[in-house]
């Protein structure tokens, strides 16, 4: 008896992701989800340089700045709630000194220009379609950082429009790093403070858009689409797989999506390393009853064994 419908998955037939890969991750918090399975499995990777980006046009923005070599000066940033802010990052990189602000952001943005022209792969996880703009000078923001909502104008971006700024973030992209695989998907999060319909509202346009701009590129075998959101909706349609916020999902809803991402995008000798990588997490985290016996000695001495034998094969893991 069949009791769950499952979204049909083929393994990608090339640039899989081993551990010569480099990958930058960009997008909303599943993003995180994502790429911190990734850094446990020691993958070289990158996640969010300047903190999680709900929707498309925050990600086009920093894509565009850092390709540009932008600068972050003084008039980049506003005071708040006794923190300075940049309405292009996310609130992780506010302080409450300027100058460390600054100096963050423009460090962030130079390793967001590095990852976009030297990784192999990008994951870009889309949100929401929702944004805000400011009513003085219409400037599309990022991140709210707690200012009074009557400063914003709240606006859902058009299919069009989205496809418009996903190209273009492409675009720029392929000028410098040309072979990049860019992969898209749509975060499972359920945005419901915009409320129940405008949440499904936003995931639609956001789905459209990113199946329109594939259907363009015909031909081109550098974009991909995973379905994050679907496998969540559909495999996993059951609050079981939510936290209690009933908005996230939860580590076996997280889990599952990463088996599947694995599955497709995962090269194979890759996942016989991720299996010793896994044994060796699990020896570091482990508690013994008895730190001075005998057997957890010889214990300690296997794992730094086979710690040592790993990292020679692979010198840029660090546990």
């Amino acid at each position: 008896m069949n009791l769950q419908t499952k979204i049909p998955l083929s393994k990608q037939s090339n640039n899989l992701i081993d551990y010569k890969s480099d990958i930058l991750l960009l997008g909303s918090c599943f993003v995180e989800n994502i790429g911190e399975k990734l850094a446990y499995f020691k993958f070289k990777n990158e996640i969010n340089p300047f903190g999680i980006l709900f929707h498309p046009k925050a990600i086009e923005t920093l894509v565009e700045n850092a390709l540009q070599g932008k600068v972050y000066t003084e008039n980049d940033v506003f005071f708040n709630n006794e923190q300075w802010h940049c309405f292009d990052a996310h609130s992780k990189l506010s302080s409450s000194s300027k100058d460390n602000l600054l100096n963050g952001l423009n460090d962030q943005i130079k390793l967001t220009a590095k990852g976009l022209a030297n990784s192999t792969h990008i994951i870009i996880t889309l949100g929401t379609a929702w944004l805000y703009r400011t009513k003085g000078t219409g400037e599309t923001v990022a991140n709210c950082h707690k200012v009074t909502q009557k400063e914003f104008l709240k606006e859902l971006l058009h299919t069009e429009d989205i496809v418009s700024s996903l190209q273009n973030a492409v675009d720029v992209i392929r000028r410098v790093n040309p072979e990049v695989s860019v992969i898209f998907t749509v975060s499972p999060v359920r945005h419901l403070k915009d409320g129940f319909i405008e949440n499904t509202q936003s995931k639609a346009h956001l789905i459209s858009a990113i199946h329109q701009l594939l259907a363009t590129q015909s031909g081109v075998e550098c974009l991909h689409y995973f379905p994050s959101y679907e496998i969540m909706m559909d495999e996993l349609r059951d609050y079981r797989f939510y936290n209690e916020d009933m908005i996230h999902p939860n580590s076996t809803a997280v889990n599952y999506i990463w088996e599947k991402f694995k599955q497709i995008w995962i090269d194979s000798e890759a996942q016989k390393t991720m299996l010793e990588v896994d044994s060796i997490q699990k020896g570091l985290q482990h508690k013994p009853f008895n730190s001075s016996s005998e057997s957890h000695k010889k214990f300690l001495l296997n794992l730094e064994e086979k710690l040592k034998l790993l990292q020679s094969q692979f010198p840029h893991f660090n546990f």
